[in-house]
């Protein structure tokens, strides 16, 4: 997947190595996402790298993003895959 570099707040979801699913908030997110491949990402991705980003959402606001990425996060799984699914 490729993301533009359009200036914005983001709200992203990466497939983990272990299959898992990660939703995070970012202003950049190929540079999040070589953070999180480095090690230097979430606590969580640490352990679960290479990571694979799915799905990315853009939005005008701080808030709005982050509102979304607690949406993604109230998923099930199902529904993760669902909306990653949609990408293809």
């Amino acid at each position: 997947m490729t993301t533009t570099r359009s200036p914005g707040h983001y709200a992203y979801v990466l497939r983990c190595s272990d299959g898992s699913f990660y939703t995070g908030y970012t202003t950049d997110v190929e540079r999040r996402v070589r953070e999180h491949d480095a090690g230097d990402g979430a606590k969580y991705t640490r352990g679960r790298t290479p990571v694979e980003l799915v799905h990315v959402e853009c939005f005008e606001s701080k808030s709005a993003a982050m509102s979304r990425e607690y949406a993604i996060k109230q998923l099930s799984r199902t529904q993760k895959e669902r909306l990653v699914s949609d990408e293809g």
